[in-house]
């Protein structure tokens, strides 16, 4: 299962980079418009903070200490730096899920997230549907708002 996680979470990461970099004018990467009220830079800082924060932080004991309201709130970070925040998630992301034994799955998570206990194995699911569902959002706005 542990390898499985990997393979989702480096893949969605590397689509989350090429979704950034696709971007034809890179100023659109910080817009909204209409109902979409987070753009998609500050989705990517999210997923990154989220990432860092529960899988590097908790599980990794990386030391990452989370801003969240800077995740939403920051703007005008440069497609070069979000690449750099997305290859530094996938390697600590990696590294975390590489040292972990595969039993830890079964385990509690050691923060209470959501108000009830759940396994790590459940959280770690939910943190890479999480980054899809995300994924999915900046794919949406890049070719909604990305237009010429």
């Amino acid at each position: 299962m542990i390898e499985t996680l990997i393979q989702l979470f480096q893949r969605d990461l590397e689509k989350l980079k090429t979704e950034i970099t696709s971007y034809k004018d890179k100023n659109k990467i910080w817009d909204v418009s209409g109902e979409l009220k987070n753009s998609a830079g500050n989705l990517c800082l999210h997923i990154c903070g989220n990432l860092q924060h529960f899988v590097g932080a908790v599980l990794g004991n990386s030391g990452y200490e989370r801003k969240r309201d800077l995740e939403f709130s920051q703007k005008d970070v440069s497609v070069e730096e979000m690449e750099k925040e997305i290859d530094k998630t996938l390697q600590v992301v990696t590294k975390t899920l590489n040292e972990l034994k595969e039993e830890k799955l079964d385990e509690t998570f050691p923060i209470n997230v959501f108000g009830y206990e759940m396994t790590t194995g459940f959280f770690l699911t939910h943190l890479a549907t999480h980054l899809s569902y995300h994924l999915g959002q900046i794919n949406y706005q890049r070719r909604l708002l990305d237009t010429e």
